[in-house]
């Protein structure tokens, strides 16, 4: 196997895999177009899609139903999206099926081992909604959002391109705000200690209606990174 490509040891992982049965119809997709859709996180990156295109990836799409969204109005992008959880990844192939998207892919793997072989600067935009806030004080290291991970996108991300984050879990919004505000190359196009607006492309998944229909409030944060 190629060294950067090898899975380095990672002793704490953001996720707990807890796989819900599959359905009959996800069982289908996922063996009959599986193959097509799903990137092997073992070969070198080499982008399914003109290389001209711009590139955005969401961490943990759930059931898929923001990233599809996106692909199929961004239809000029190339939109892949990395998810543990297989039911969630059947999910999506569906509406992927449904609306005949040929512009996303799927990383049915931990995507932080296939982050680190990304060559720099590959990415225009990262969307992280709503991950697992770790509420537990002694759980917080599970927190995907911590200040090596930002470091690591901020490597992939090119220069000008956007990191969108999500969460209705208000002390996880505060700590991500800190994160971010503190980390090197990236700018809060909301102004540094401020929380943006919902950006554009974000609609309201099913872990948003969670959310909101327990009254909490939802904080984005938006940020560029900066020219290196």
């Amino acid at each position: 196997m190629n060294e950067t490509l090898k899975p380095e040891f990672r002793p704490i992982r953001s996720f707990v895999l807890r796989q819900g049965r599959l359905t009959t119809a996800q069982e289908r997709i996922l063996q009959e177009r599986g193959d097509f859709y799903c990137l092997d996180a073992r070969k070198p990156w080499q982008s399914p899609w003109d290389t001209s295109r711009p590139l955005m990836l969401e961490i943990g799409f759930g059931n898929g139903e923001h990233l599809a969204q996106f692909a199929q109005s961004h239809p000029d992008w190339g939109c892949l999206g990395a998810e543990v959880h297989g039911p969630g990844v059947g999910s999506l192939l569906l509406r992927a099926e449904a609306a005949g998207l040929m512009n996303l892919r799927v990383l049915h793997e931990d995507v932080v081992p296939w982050l680190r072989a990304l060559p720099d600067s590959t990415l225009s935009l990262i969307v992280v909604q709503f991950p697992d806030p770790w509420p537990k004080k002694r759980h917080h290291k599970r927190r995907i959002i911590q200040a090596d991970f930002l470091a690591l996108l901020g490597r992939v991300v090119r220069p000008g391109g956007e990191l969108q984050l999500a969460t209705d879990w208000e002390p996880y919004a505060e700590q991500m705000l800190a994160l971010l505000d503190a980390a090197d190359g990236w700018e809060n196009l909301a102004g540094v200690g401020n929380y943006g607006s919902p950006p554009e492309n974000r609609i309201q998944t099913r872990f948003e209606r969670r959310g909101t229909a327990l009254g909490h409030q939802v904080f984005d944060l938006h940020f560029r990174r900066r020219g290196r």
